[in-house]
């Protein structure tokens, strides 16, 4: 089995994409005026608009963003990539901190408020654990 990608449903499509390719630097391939992905070196974030999961289900309607999942990015310096995005994004959670497990994180939401952990490793064991 292997993880190819992690797709988000966005009740505003356009929003969703602009978000994700200004925050990753990755730009988007529209296949659909309802689906779009931004392919990176290690997973694809597909984004879809509310309208396709309707081709799943005609019950699957309520999405208002994951309460009890992170999206995270391993980044090169999380501080630098704080300065880059405070201004542009809605809601900041946590500024960056260093976490007991040896990564520093930055925490924030995406415009359908899903949760997005940007991370660097900086202690000696998180950095081994990702080398």
């Amino acid at each position: 089995m292997k993880l190819t990608s992690l797709r988000i449903i966005s009740k505003d499509i356009q929003s969703a994409v602009a978000f994700y390719e200004q925050i990753t630097g990755i730009a988007a391939t529209w296949y659909t005026e309802d689906f779009a992905e931004l392919s990176g070196n290690s997973i694809t974030i597909a984004i879809g608009s509310t309208r396709t999961m309707q081709m799943f289900s005609e019950d699957l309607t309520d999405f208002a963003g994951s309460k009890s999942t992170i999206i995270e990015f391993m980044v090169k310096n999380v501080d630098e990539e704080y300065e880059k995005i405070k201004s542009k994004v809605s809601r900041i959670i946590q500024k960056p901190t260093t976490m007991p497990w040896g990564n520093r994180s930055l925490l924030f939401c995406d415009p359908d408020s899903n949760m997005i952990n940007f991370f660097t490793p900086v202690s000696e064991e998180a950095v081994k654990k990702f080398s």
